[in-house]
């Protein structure tokens, strides 16, 4: 699967009731597509932490147009095993990382990256 409509297409297949049913959930599982055009947008949502926060933006359940409920944690899955054949957890993809970049595990001065230092911070003029 690559695209969210082929998944919509596969919950219809599996739960009934129309593509437009079940679209926005499977475009939300790959809104990050738009930032990182290749696989690795997945690593993002494509786990068992991103099912979780998928049924908090959605709810638990949905009615389809045939009226039947169902639960959005098995759409989630259904995209997710699509993809891999598996449900991955974030461990999963922060384990195939390859290496570490020195902003990975650098730490902030002052705790907010985007602070200025002392030198840099100019106070705006008083009128």
């Amino acid at each position: 699967m690559s695209h969210a409509l082929h998944h919509a297409m596969g919950s219809v297949q599996k739960y009934g009731g129309k593509v437009e049913d079940y679209l926005a959930i499977h475009e939300w599982f790959d809104a990050p597509k738009e930032h990182i055009h290749d696989f690795r947008h997945r690593m993002f949502r494509h786990h068992s932490q991103g099912i979780n926060t998928m049924v908090e933006v959605f709810g638990p359940s949905l009615t389809n147009s045939d009226g039947q409920t169902i639960p959005t944690q098995w759409i989630g899955e259904q995209h997710l095993l699509e993809d891999f054949g598996f449900i991955p957890s974030p461990r999963d993809w922060v384990s195939a990382l390859v290496g570490t970049e020195s902003w990975m595990i650098r730490q902030a001065r002052s705790g907010k990256h985007n602070e200025p230092r002392p030198s840099e911070f100019k106070p705006a003029p008083i009128n």
